[in-house]
């Protein structure tokens, strides 16, 4: 698993290889090939092809004669569908969470993934490129190259490039048509949705941050809901935990980021109350009108055609049903038992519910229906023809503070299952001979905001005849000074020994000034690191720097830049070399830091240290840094200890924790550097 424009020159035109003559990764045909590719397929995205290969083939290749691994049935549906006008029109609105629209596009994602030769993948992205709706063709693309082998090595430029609508609010949408009508070169300042008399506003920079944005979809793209082992390679280990523990995380930061912000914690919501805050999502669909809005204190309604509010409550009650007992009933009424560390993985597959739920039409689909019923609280009865709100793109849902309620309420249901189990003993915890003495930071730990710049060419409409003029959007986004944390391990074993490191922080306050209890301290855990490392007998000395966190990754280079680099590959000849971009799944980087405050916020920091060995589920994870945090490229996971341990689970006594040599916590605080003016 990894994570995670043109206008083509002639030059690079000419340079097309022959298929089959350049044999240095899965396919036949170079990385800097594919890779020029799917940039090209993704340019420009609503117009017409721009590389000429990539054109040419739109006219002559024909699906029905490509080289398949499942005889071609993927691409004989498909071409059944479009010559019988079922797909969906062009230029029309997509969303995932609509059950048509998703098959459509997950016929193509079938097209693409079961394609053998990059000569048939490339030659179906570009006839159905001309043919399909946009919108399921990016996310059929987007898809099939975050899990076909033959694009192990592609790097997908990023989505608010791709499709800038979704990241980018109306106002500087339609100054970046200003500027492309009167070919004028322009870089729009964007602002965060809402006024200062919204004290939601305050973290808006958070929900609204388009890394954050690209996380939240990549991981849904990686784990995607509708996965069915029947039909790929490979089964996705512990795929309900993940989920589970992607949406914990996202909750538990957004309230460190509203804590920084003198908020108190998001509340959790409820079908049978009202929904309080309402929001203007200041964003529309490049075709289909503006994102509904939903005002203050509306009161949940049944959504015609999705779920009723009373069928909610149902579902709801089913799984804190199972929970309390304990097990879930399979369709043949087996008993499934959840008393267990895998029986998160279980109730996450319910919860959300994917294709891995034992039976989902007795417990329903919980969090997808949500984010329908939550979505469509504007038009619940389609009176106006409104399209899809926010909540039904994950690509914009983290934009409504709504999202955090939702998933609070959800996190709460995680814990009453998480909060059944037995507590980890002393025995469990403890790593024999091996103990943490000291944590230190080599600096103080500071964030502060920066302005980034994204390019909108692709969000504008566009003709050959006019050339391009470089327009862009500057969103402030929040980022922190890079820091190495210095970890000092006592090995007292006579013999070197594997370990597994473990790090979280969480805010040592409530916004009352209230110190949190440890218990609710560790339900609160930031998870800042993970990564595992031998031991020498005597001291170690172990450095860590903040860009190295296994739960962050990079920024996605530029559009332009993927472009660029793939077409200086081409020209030399010379390899591609995008091995940092690889995997996108996870955090911004700049992210790893809540915001603080001003005059220093205190955070507890608690480092574990437990026996790798028995931890980890692949070779090699103390010299390699290519396994994905949540998961290797076949879709195992590399550790075997639950998301979250040690502080999974409920601590009744924190002294049975804190009192093994091999956990040590200290006290840091950090400062916000509000910009100067």
């Amino acid at each position: 698993m990894r994570l995670l424009i043109l206008c083509a020159l002639v030059a690079a035109a000419a340079a097309w290889p022959n298929f089959g003559m350049m044999a240095d990764s899965p396919g036949g045909v170079s990385d800097a090939q594919k890779q020029h590719d799917v940039n090209s397929i993704l340019w420009k995205v609503y117009e017409n092809i721009r590389d000429p290969h990539l054109t040419e083939l739109s006219n002559s290749f024909d699906p029905l004669s490509g080289h398949y691994d499942d005889d071609g049935v993927s691409a004989k549906k498909l071409m059944k569908e479009l010559n019988e006008h079922r797909l969906l029109e062009q230029k029309h609105w997509f969303s995932l969470f609509n059950t048509r629209q998703r098959q459509e596009a997950l016929m193509l994602y079938d097209v693409l993934e079961h394609s053998t030769d990059w000569e048939t993948f490339a030659g179906n992205a570009a006839f159905f490129r001309v043919r399909m709706n946009e919108g399921e063709f990016v996310y059929a693309i987007y898809a099939a190259v975050t899990h076909s082998p033959l694009t192990r090595h592609v790097v997908l430029p990023p989505l608010y490039e791709v499709t800038p609508h979704l990241f980018t609010n109306s106002e500087v949408i339609q100054a970046a048509y200003k500027a492309k009508m009167t070919q004028t070169a322009a870089t729009i300042k964007s602002h965060f949705t809402g006024s200062k008399s919204n004290p939601e506003q305050r973290v808006a920079y958070f929900g609204e941050d388009i890394g954050m944005n690209t996380h939240h979809v990549t991981w849904h793209l990686e784990f995607p809901f509708w996965w069915d082992d029947a039909h790929e390679d490979h089964h996705i280990e512990r795929k309900g935990e993940s989920f589970f523990w992607v949406h914990h995380q996202l909750t538990v930061r957004f309230d460190a980021e509203r804590l920084s912000n003198y908020l108190d914690p998001v509340d959790e919501l409820h079908w049978d109350d009202m929904i309080y805050e309402g929001f203007a999502p200041h964003t529309m669909y490049k075709y289909g009108g503006y994102f509904p809005s939903r005002p203050d204190n509306v009161n949940f309604e049944d959504v015609d055609g999705v779920a009723r509010v009373r069928d909610m409550l149902i579902l709801e009650s089913r799984i804190r049903d199972a929970i309390a007992h304990g097990y879930f009933a399979g369709r043949d009424g087996s008993v499934i038992s959840i008393r267990d560390s895998h029986g998160i993985d279980i109730l996450g597959d319910v919860i959300e519910s994917s294709t891995y739920s034992p039976n989902p039409e007795y417990y329903g689909s919980l969090h997808n229906t949500a984010h329908i019923m939550l979505g469509r609280q504007g038009d619940p009865h389609g009176k106006f023809a409104l399209p899809p709100g926010v909540l039904e793109h994950f690509e914009t849902a983290t934009r409504d503070p709504t999202f955090f309620r939702l998933h609070k309420y959800m996190d709460n249901i995680f814990r009453e299952h998480k909060d059944s189990l037995t507590p980890y003993t002393k025995e469990n915890l403890e790593f024999s001979g091996v103990s943490v003495n000291d944590i230190t930071f080599s600096n103080r730990l500071e964030t502060h905001f920066e302005e980034f710049e994204y390019s909108l060419i692709n969000g504008v409409d566009d003709t050959t005849e006019v050339e391009d003029v470089p327009i862009s959007a500057r969103v402030d986004r929040l980022t922190h000074n890079d820091f190495t944390v210095k970890i000092n391990i006592a090995n007292n074993n006579d013999h070197e020994v594997l370990a597994t490191v473990r790090a979280f922080a969480w805010p040592k306050y409530d916004n009352n000034h209230v110190e949190f209890s440890f218990n609710e301290g560790r339900w609160n855990a930031i998870e800042m690191d993970k990564f595992w490392v031998k031991l020498s007998p005597g001291e170690n000395h172990i450095l860590r720097s903040s860009k190295q966190s296994a739960v962050t990754v990079p920024d996605v280079p530029s559009f332009q830049t993927l472009i660029d680099k793939a077409e200086e590959a081409l020209a030399s000849g010379a390899e591609l070399h995008l091995e940092e971009y690889h995997s996108s799944l996870g955090l911004p980087n700049r992210f790893l830091l809540p915001k603080g405050k001003s005059e220093g916020m205190d955070f507890h920091v608690v480092v574990f240290v437990s026996d790798g060995t028995k931890d980890g589920a692949v070779e090699g994870l103390h010299e390699s840094t290519t396994f994905n945090h949540y998961g290797c490229h076949d879709g195992t996971y590399p550790d075997n200890q639950p998301h979250g341990y040690p502080l999974d689970r409920r601590v009744d006594d924190e002294r049975i924790i804190t009192g093994v040599s091999n956990f040590k916590a200290v006290d840091v605080k950090v400062y916000h550097v509000e910009e100067e003016h």
